[in-house]
């Protein structure tokens, strides 16, 4: 099983330009491909990623304004166009279904594949995806409208057997694998019992990301992304505009930095910075002030968690 990635497709926010994308990104956990907001221009950024369309299956956005979601129905349309038969599932706020519907209805296209919408209205954290790999959920956060952030959790894997330890045992029959896999111990004929730790090895580590954009300075979240391996923190501003961001319903790279230290979460990546800081590692040195484990997250760089 390959270690889960992030692939940064697009880290600024509002407007685009030649060097800046809006918010996107590829989440590559348990065999699943996760697209995550879908900003203007989302479509190239998949392409220079070398990202396999047909494997995007489940799409979440996390509010409503256009630089997290202005490239989906272009992504969309692709779909249609390259004979997708796949579903799609959507994982936003509502409206979104109304945008999408009313687009495809005047522009007199009868797409060959299903999307099904997941509309999101809670104010608490809710379970959204839940199967034998993952579970994902969705995190309220604080800004101007409607807004999520997204956490995704792996399950645990099966203890792995120790076929070398489980031969010298002959009462152990193939009908008590499973067990041992689920981290039972195994008791022989006699009484005595064989610790599992002795018959099993640990499964591989597991993992876990938060998404957290758009959203002011807020701490009820923390609870939420606790211990996480990767957070995505917005940070729109440096201090400096600490004001502003209060007022547009942003944070800054610091407060961004609190909220990793208060979560205890393992590494930091900032993103959403706002045009007017062209040089992104400003952002980095003023969360370094608080959080030490923090990177300004690129365009089109991959990272691991």
């Amino acid at each position: 099983m390959k270690k889960p990635s992030l692939t940064i497709l697009g880290c600024h926010s509002s407007i685009p330009t030649d060097k800046f994308h809006p918010t996107s990104q590829i989440l590559e956990m348990k065999n699943f491909q996760f697209l995550i907001d879908c900003g203007e221009g989302t479509q190239m950024q998949l392409r220079k990623a070398k990202i396999k369309l047909n494997k995007i299956i489940h799409i979440f956005i996390s509010h409503l304004h256009g630089d997290h979601f202005f490239g989906l129905i272009g992504l969309l349309s692709t779909f249609h166009l390259l004979g997708r038969e796949k579903s799609v599932i959507i994982y936003a706020p509502k409206g979104l279904k109304e945008i999408i519907d009313i687009h495809f209805k005047w522009s007199y296209t009868k797409i060959k594949y299903v999307i099904e919408h997941k509309e999101l209205s809670s104010q608490k954290i809710e379970k959204i995806i839940d199967n034998k790999k993952i579970e994902v959920f969705s995190i309220p956060l604080k800004h101007r409208i409607y807004t999520n952030g997204f956490l995704f959790k792996e399950k645990p894997n099966a203890r792995k057997l120790n076929m070398e330890e489980i031969k010298k045992i002959s009462s152990i029959k193939i009908k008590d694998y499973n067990n041992l896999k689920l981290g039972k111990d195994f008791q022989m004929n006699d009484g005595k019992v064989i610790p599992n730790s002795q018959l099993t090895f640990d499964p591989p580590k597991i993992f876990s990301y938060a998404f957290c954009s758009d959203t002011s300075f807020y701490l009820p979240i923390t609870k939420y992304i606790k211990d996480v391996d990767l957070l995505y923190h917005e940070s729109t501003f440096l201090k400096i505009e600490e004001a502003r961001a209060m007022k547009t319903g942003h944070s800054t790279a610091i407060q961004a930095a609190y909220i990793a230290k208060k979560a205890k979460v393992k590494k930091l990546l900032l993103g959403h910075y706002s045009n007017r800081f062209p040089n992104t590692k400003d952002f980095e040195k003023e969360a370094k002030e608080i959080f030490f484990n923090v990177e300004a997250s690129e365009d089109l760089k991959k990272y691991y968690l």
